[in-house]
């Protein structure tokens, strides 16, 4: 169950609560009981690590660019040379 930031408009009082995302509303805060407890919106707790999806498909992709024009370079040196050269 995904965890989330609630705050109170009339009191200001904060708190994390664990809720199904199916659950209902909670409108009713725990310290003032007014109707004005919302949902914030704040950011996830979690990191995305080893080597799945995200490291092979996106994390990597500079990488992939950067030796492919190295590739691209080398090629237009080999062009600069004379048929019998020594340095390719």
């Amino acid at each position: 169950m995904p965890i989330y930031d609630f705050q109170c408009t009339a009191c200001g009082y904060q708190q994390e609560l664990m809720r199904k995302v199916s659950a209902p509303a909670v409108e009713a805060c725990p310290q003032c009981q007014q109707q004005t407890f919302s949902k914030q919106v704040s950011a996830p707790n979690f990191q995305l690590t080893g080597s799945g999806w995200y490291a092979t498909d996106f994390k990597n992709n500079q990488s992939a660019k950067s030796s492919s024009s190295s590739e691209s370079a080398s090629a237009g040196d080999a062009a600069k040379c004379s048929p019998g050269c020594a340095c390719h």
